[in-house]
């Protein structure tokens, strides 16, 4: 099993295991990166950097534990750094954009999807990615629980938390 393996250098089927470790992560991953960003391309970008940093290194022993918790508060980190930098910057591929102005009246659900991530990431690593393992991928607290190495209860508190603060954020915008 991957968990248990210390990968270097030296280890011929490191292009195999790495292999194996990209397929059986990758949906968590793209998932989790998808449900924070809201764009598809914008999480393959962070399977790619997560994936790619930890190949660069060639010895991947930071996930003999648990290699589904490193990879996911991983996907949870990178995604919420991607958010804060698109809510710094207008991306755009296309010169002739670049003179036109901007909308001052975005569609409701477009503004409304972007007030969301904008409180979302507001919000702690750890609170976003509590919420997205609970609503996202639906986990109980218990397995959550289980999968951060915390109690139940810690879980059912933080939870609260978050949401309570994704609320007071929510009613300031309308």
């Amino acid at each position: 099993m991957l968990a248990t393996r210390v990968f270097d250098v030296t280890n011929e089927s490191l292009e195999q295991d790495f292999e194996k470790l990209f397929h059986e992560h990758y949906p968590l991953i793209y998932r989790t990166a998808f449900s924070v960003t809201g764009i598809a391309q914008d999480a393959e970008d962070v399977v790619q950097t997560i994936f790619l940093r930890l190949y660069r290194r060639r010895e991947l022993s930071i996930l003999r534990k648990n290699p589904k918790a490193y990879l996911y508060r991983a996907a949870v980190n990178e995604a919420v750094s991607v958010v804060r930098l698109r809510r710094r910057h207008i991306l755009t591929d296309d010169m002739a954009q670049l003179d036109r102005p901007v909308a001052a009246n975005p569609l409701p659900e477009a503004s409304l999807r972007e007030e969301f991530l904008k409180a979302v990431s507001g919000l702690s690593a750890s609170a976003v990615e509590i919420l997205i393992l609970r609503y996202e991928h639906h986990y109980s607290d218990a397995e959550i629980a289980k999968l951060l190495g915390t109690s139940r209860s810690a879980i059912a508190v933080r939870l609260f938390r978050a949401r309570a603060r994704l609320k007071r954020f929510m009613e300031k915008k309308s």
